[in-house]
């Protein structure tokens, strides 16, 4: 058969379907070209701390964080499969994204049909590929989608079936996502709506709604659960709920709330970037409860998976890049309503009809434009050079030079004190830090906490006796405000002085060339730019050779 001999609706799914395959086929040239992108800052932290879970050191021991350890687990793993490298890393986000990919393609079929369903994922795997939502990096926000979505679909089949295994099940997955990070929890909300919702929707009993109700709670409570006993026998239980839960909070409650809407504008017009077009599909999507029945019948979900899909991008109101990746699927799912909706108004007369025949072809170029605007990053631009391009002069690429000539002179038993954000050095050069303190920006934000974690910093660096230093002169390393408490600095410089050798440098002088200068070269060599990183060596005598040189943090 033809295609001209199919029904409309039937020749119109034939295109969605290709394009699906080649919006699938997009993602894994380009993942996989880029493996051995370096590791930025949040997945420097997820790897050190996975690889210490290897190694049988847990969470909160030796390095602090405020996320929960659901994602540093799931590093751990995928490093014992793939291998601790960035490309065994992105590698495992690879098939973290086309899992999402499939299971969005299920749960919209489910709710829809197969056209939104391939246009659904077609969108999802462009949008989460683009570089405007970095993408291309194993942020915990793509950890949390796979089982956000997966909580959604088995939720869906609960309501269907009326299986309670399928209502635990579904909070199982839902709670996976929250102890990925913290904004999970929204996802948590959504499937607990969603369920009330339908319940009264179909008329169930109080007695039916309270068993649901309860088995859902029990298998969204099951993950954290599972963490807490784990983190109490394993002694870290305080550190786990200071970082997690008191210090997040105050880091939370940093932003103004009309700061954070201006900031929340601005991103917003960033992040969608070259894939705009399929935001506008993602808003027609939105009206489809107007003019479709289709959309009419599932109403709900779309209004409540939207609003809870936004708020998880709220807390703390930075609605960083990468944050936006928690609101892809929505985005996705709107786009494919919007594309399924426009072929069942195919038939029909006028200006609407005609609009409605070439919908499909103009989705498709919608999901086209963003491979070609971002052709360069996706097929020809070196990995280091994508980071560059992506992230400034941060010191991604140099981390792993600095890396290397650490794990070159030292042993496996020496520690590094990184005076910066840069906890990728750590995980390159398998060396523990002499500070639990992997991120400098706690020190540095005006929260209750911060003097207290400056001095402890010192405290256990200077217990420790580091083999080597690491000094980020890089504002984006440290986000020093005008109220940041100063003694860190003073300490730093006292300290160095009196205890290390300068025996390296890297001066970042432009986004294509660094300068790398090592052993006595770098004593007193004067850094040509300001975006530089020192490395120091202990001294055996209580004085040392080439102080930092007054850097500007």
């Amino acid at each position: 058969m033809r295609e001209s001999d199919l029904p409309e609706e039937d020749s119109a799914r034939i295109p969605l379907r290709v394009i699906a395959l080649v919006s699938v086929a997009i993602v894994i040239y380009v993942r996989i070209r880029l493996l051995g992108v370096p590791l930025e800052r949040d997945e420097g932290e997820y790897a050190y701390i996975g690889q210490l879970i290897l190694q049988g050191i847990p969470p909160y021991q030796l390095a602090y964080s405020m996320k929960l350890p659901g994602i540093h687990a799931a590093y751990a793993l995928i490093m014992a499969i793939f291998g601790e490298s960035p490309r065994g890393i992105h590698m495992g986000l690879l098939l973290v994204n086309l899992a999402t990919i499939a299971v969005m393609f299920l749960l919209v079929r489910r709710l829809f049909d197969e056209a939104a369903a391939a246009a659904a994922a077609s969108a999802y795997a462009m949008l989460s590929l683009s570089p405007t939502v970095l993408g291309v990096f194993a942020h915990a926000t793509h950890f949390v989608v796979l089982p956000a979505v997966a909580g959604m679909l088995s939720l869906l089949r609960a309501i269907e079936k009326g299986k309670n295994f399928h209502f635990f099940l579904s909070g199982v997955f839902f709670g996976l996502a929250f102890v990925m990070k913290q904004h999970g929890i929204f996802f948590v909300l959504l499937g607990a709506a969603w369920l009330a919702v339908e319940s009264l929707h179909q008329g169930t009993g109080a007695t039916k709604l309270a068993t649901r109700g309860g088995w859902y709670t029990l298998g969204a409570v099951l993950p954290l659960a599972m963490i807490v006993a784990v983190l109490v026998a394993a002694g870290v239980f305080q550190n786990f709920w200071f970082w997690t839960f008191e210090y997040a909070r105050a880091y939370a409650s940093e932003m103004p709330l009309e700061y954070g809407f201006r900031l929340f504008t601005g991103k917003l017009l960033r992040v969608t970037g070259a894939t705009l077009p399929i935001w506008i599909f993602a808003l027609i999507g939105l009206t489809t409860p107007l003019w479709d029945g289709k959309g009419r019948e599932r109403q709900g979900v779309i209004f409540l998976f939207l609003v809870f899909s936004f708020l998880s991008i709220c807390p703390g109101f930075y609605f960083r890049e990468h944050y936006f990746v928690l609101m892809l699927p929505v985005v996705g799912l709107l786009a494919g309503a919007a594309v399924s909706a426009a072929i069942r108004r195919q038939n029909h007369g006028g200006i609407v009809g005609k609009l409605a025949k070439v919908s499909v072809y103009i989705f498709i170029a919608a999901i086209i434009f963003p491979v070609v605007v971002y052709g360069e990053q996706y097929f020809r631009m070196a990995p280091s050079r994508l980071s560059r391009e992506i992230y400034g002069p941060n010191p991604f690429p140099e981390a792993v030079e600095i890396a290397s000539r650490i794990s070159a002179s030292s042993g496996p038993n020496d520690s590094v004190a990184i005076l910066g954000s840069e906890p990728e050095i750590l995980f390159y050069s398998n060396r523990r830090s002499a500070t639990g303190h992997i991120y400098m920006y706690g020190l540095m934000e005006p929260q209750p906490y911060a003097s207290r974690m400056q001095m402890e910093t010192a405290r256990e660096i200077e217990a420790a006796r580091p083999k080597h230093m690491v000094v980020v002169n890089i504002p984006a390393s440290w986000l020093v405000r005008r109220n940041s408490d100063r003694f860190i600095f003073q300490w730093i410089d006292q300290y160095v002085k009196a205890h290390y050798n300068r025996v390296g440098v890297a001066d970042i002088t432009s986004m294509t060339e660094t300068s790398y200068i090592w052993g006595k070269a770098a004593v007193n060599y004067q850094p040509r730019s300001p975006y530089c990183i020192f490395l120091f060596e202990r001294n055996a005598e209580p004085h040392a050779h080439g102080d930092l040189k007054n850097p500007k943090y």
